[in-house]
């Protein structure tokens, strides 16, 4: 079966940069072939894209979210749990999880900073899709080489 539609999942915080990443995605990607998806944060997104993925309904799973330090926890934990569980879920179901998670080392809530980054999570929307467009291209020709 050809899919043609792409799942986005994007965590809610820090929302005003995350949701860049998707204004990257979409402009590779038609929207009206992607299914956005909302979580709380990062932790939430591994569970919800195995979950798409289980579904058969989707070429490729895109995740985006900003994992900073909040001065409780330690972020860097968090984003390597993040990272891993999307790996995993990819693995498990066969279909690519991607991620668009970003964990800056020197972030700090201004006006510049949050500049930078929202024009950085444009980027990494776009190369996301790229990501997606090509391994599904390739995956495709190897179904047809065998």
């Amino acid at each position: 079966m050809t899919h043609t539609r792409y799942a986005f999942v994007k965590a809610n915080w820090h929302a005003d940069i995350v949701d860049r990443a998707l204004d990257g995605f979409l402009e590779l990607i038609p929207a009206d072939q992607v299914d956005v998806f909302d979580v709380p944060g990062a932790f939430e997104m591994p569970l919800l894209a195995r979950d798409l993925a289980r579904t058969g309904r989707y070429a490729a799973v895109a995740c985006a979210a900003f994992v900073v330090d909040g001065g409780i926890y330690r972020h860097d934990f968090v984003a390597q749990a993040v990272v891993d569980g999307l790996m995993r879920a990819g693995l498990e179901t066969g279909v690519p999880v991607l991620s668009v998670s970003l964990t800056p080392h020197q972030y700090q809530e201004t006006d510049h900073h949050n500049a930078i980054y929202r024009a950085h999570f444009v980027e990494k929307g776009r190369e996301a899709a790229r990501a997606a467009l090509k391994i599904v291209e390739t995956r495709a020709a190897l179904t047809r080489a065998a």
